[in-house]
């Protein structure tokens, strides 16, 4: 019975998370793209990676131990930004603001997190560049359906 409990909750969060894609993001979001294909674009990107993003999503994109559950702290572990995560479940505009802007971004009076706005830590560019390297690190078949999302 409590599989059942449990795959109604993950459905809802999927849900959620969804409703938040489609109803809250911010206006002229929708101009941002990424750019998987450019060499050195990616390039920047993973540097940038490697510095700001990888103690908490991992080096190798692999994300915190149980993600899915919130810490003794309240607060969500980062997940994985591979493909056995949810990222590439959300389009372009939305982990752009996501990431720019935090939960605030993308909600009013949003949850606890534990990630950050780097909004005057890092420029549009250089955003754009570290979600285009993750994008990069890919399965064809997850960027192509990813493309669809931004469709």
């Amino acid at each position: 019975m409590w599989r059942h409990w449990a795959l109604l909750a993950g459905a809802m969060v999927v849900a959620g998370a969804v409703a938040v894609t489609v109803l809250f993001r911010p206006a002229g979001a929708g101009e941002v793209r990424l750019a998987p294909d450019d060499a050195a674009i990616v390039a920047a990107g993973a540097d940038i990676y490697a510095a700001e993003c990888a103690s908490c999503h991992g080096a190798a994109l692999e994300g915190q131990p149980d993600w899915r559950a919130p810490g003794p702290d309240g607060l969500r572990p980062a997940p994985p930004h591979d493909a056995s995560g949810h990222t590439w479940h959300h389009d372009d505009a939305t982990l752009f603001t996501l990431t720019k802007h935090g939960l605030a971004g993308l909600m009013e009076d949003p949850p606890s997190s534990g990630m950050p706005a780097f909004d005057g830590l890092l420029t549009d560019d250089e955003i754009v560049a570290v979600l285009s390297y993750i994008k990069s690190t890919w399965p064809a078949e997850v960027r192509a359906h990813h493309d669809t999302i931004n469709e």
